[in-house]
Parts: structure tokens; sequence; C-alpha cells
């Protein structure tokens, strides 16, 4: 899965393309190297990036804490990075979902 990759530090990158304004959150295959994420969030006043962070966290069982953009917040193309998950765990979360 190319949209994740293992950090030396421990930590996790994961590649987003998100769809704002879907009918419900959830993932919805690939969209090149990255995963494509429909969000029922709109793009607007950064409501999308926090329904973003809060799935994350809540499908990895992570806090918000150990979810945050790295780039992209006013992209639709957003790299993540996830702290306190092997990746292994967040491989198998994903492909669970």
């Amino acid at each position: 899965m190319p949209c994740l990759q293992a950090r030396s530090d421990g930590s996790l990158l994961l590649s987003i393309h998100v769809q704002p304004g879907a009918t419900r959150t959830g993932f919805a295959g690939m969209h090149g190297d990255a995963l494509k994420l429909r969000l029922s969030a709109p793009p607007v006043d950064g409501k999308a990036n926090k329904a973003i962070v809060a799935f994350l966290a809540a499908l990895f069982h992570l806090p918000k804490s150990a979810v945050v953009i790295k780039s992209g917040l006013r992209s639709r193309a957003k790299t993540l990075l996830l702290t306190g998950i092997a990746e292994h765990e967040a491989r198998s979360l994903l492909e669970r979902d």
C-alpha cells in the first residue's frame, strides 16, 4: 500500500485524497498513490480538516493529538503524520475499513 510509509522515528506518513461534501465519511479506494477519503464535512472554516483528524484518530484508536496534517491544509491532497501505531497495525485497520 503506497499511501502508507514508515519513518525512522517509528511514526507513519499517510497520503490521502479528500472528497469533501460526500453523503457519508469513508474510504473509497485509491486515487493514484493516495487513499481516497470521502468526507461528509464541508471544506469550510477547517471543518473538513478537523473531521479528517477525528475520523483517522477513531479508526486507528489514537488520540487526536497523534494525527497531524503535515501538508495540504488547503488542498485535497494531504499527508498526515501518525504516531503511536505500528505499521502492520495501521495496514490491517486500513484494509479492514
